[in-house]
């Protein structure tokens, strides 16, 4: 199947086992959890139906165990990256069906000083088999004022391309350093640096690029290859986020920017905000929105009429050359919004609802607007804690 990051869905990537692994200083409580997500692209697109489980336990007072398990269902259409057909916008859409299940789960020990969380992770598709692990470490000082934040992670895939016989391997490591600092009793700042790397078999294998080919003197065809991308990408990520208290109104701002650059000669700014309102004491409603903007890949065309390119069939090679008509590379912008509302009508029983709209656009003025997405996102969940 195409891979796919919707994204509200990316907290359960082996991606970001970084993030969803981070150990935790505080002893947390014991709970079960459950969310259900609906991700639903307009037009007959990508439609993704998620149920997730969480189980956090301790065991004494220095040990804490995450476990989560989640199985996507996913069905609808996606480009293929073939270009659209004259006289018309509305570039071609292949069908897929899959079913994704995955699981992840940290121990975090709680040392004197140092908080150490162990992590490993598995993910399954009918083609993509993807294993993950990761280590971090919390370190506070300064009265607790200040966290150091220092953690690597990795994953080892398992590819099945259709048109090879042998299997790919993609491997990915990933090192974040950071320190949040308490400014004062209402507000802290975070700031974070990621670097990254991935290496092997980084194509979509579903993914194609058309050019027209001359077949013999004076006749050409329209054929189709599969994309060619290079077989290393390293990435580099800076956050800044910033967060601020206000009793007197009973609530809180959450603020945050992200700055993206990787060696496809991608940059992108990530803006994130979100305002916490405290609705008497069982009540919390959560406004937020997200505006998210990249440069396009080095080597993305929409078409490759009228270019040097020459394509070839087979696996992607070392030297190049490089193409993809993935719309996922080109300059585009995202904007998500929504609102959540979460309910705690006991002490041990917590609700929580949310809804966002997320649009994507091109930017580039070439590709048609019918290659974006357009989706609807609901998620509901269920917390039980003692």
């Amino acid at each position: 199947m195409n891979r796919l990051s919707p994204p509200s869905l990316r907290a359960f990537a082996l991606s970001a086992a970084l993030a969803s692994l981070l150990p935790r200083l505080a002893r947390a409580e014991e709970s079960v959890r459950y969310k259900y997500q609906d991700y639903r692209e307009s037009a007959g697109r990508i439609a993704v139906e998620v149920h997730g489980a969480t189980i956090e336990k301790d065991f004494g007072p220095a040990t804490h165990l995450k476990v989560e398990g989640v199985i996507d269902a996913i069905t609808g259409a996606t480009p293929n990256g073939q270009p659209a057909p004259a006289g018309s916008d509305q570039v071609p859409l292949s069908r897929l069906t899959e079913k994704r299940k995955a699981w992840n789960a940290s121990l975090a020990r709680q040392f004197q000083r140092v908080n150490v969380a162990v992590g490993v992770a598995n993910s399954r598709e009918s083609d993509y088999v993807s294993d993950g692990w990761s280590v971090n470490t919390l370190t506070d000082f300064n009265q607790k004022n200040t966290t150091l934040l220092a953690g690597i992670a990795g994953t080892d895939d398992d590819i099945r391309v259709f048109y090879q016989t042998d299997r790919a391997r993609k491997r990915t490591h990933d090192v974040i350093l950071g320190v949040t600092q308490l400014l004062d009793p209402r507000s802290t700042i975070t700031l974070n640096a990621t670097w990254g790397r991935q290496r092997g078999y980084l194509a979509d294998p579903y993914k194609l690029v058309q050019k027209n080919t001359e077949i013999i003197p004076g006749v050409s065809l329209p054929l189709t290859f599969a994309e060619s991308r290079p077989d290393e990408r390293n990435k580099w990520i800076g956050l800044v986020a910033y967060n601020r208290a206000f009793p007197e109104r009973h609530g809180a701002v959450d603020l945050s920017y992200r700055l993206y650059h990787d060696s496809y000669d991608t940059t992108s700014h990530t803006l994130e905000a979100a305002w916490f309102q405290s609705l008497g004491e069982k009540l919390i409603v959560r406004p937020g929105v997200r505006y998210y903007t990249q440069d396009a890949a080095d080597f993305y065309y929409y078409r490759l009429d009228g270019t040097t390119v020459t394509p070839f069939s087979g696996r992607p090679r070392p030297g190049g050359p490089f193409y993809s008509s993935d719309y996922r590379l080109s300059a585009m912008r995202t904007l998500t919004y929504g609102v959540k509302i979460v309910w705690t009508p006991l002490e041990a029983l917590q609700f929580d609802a949310a809804y966002e709209r997320y649009d994507m656009r091109g930017t580039d003025g070439v590709t048609p607007q019918s290659a974006y997405c357009q989706a609807d996102i609901v998620t509901v969940g269920v917390k039980f804690s003692w």
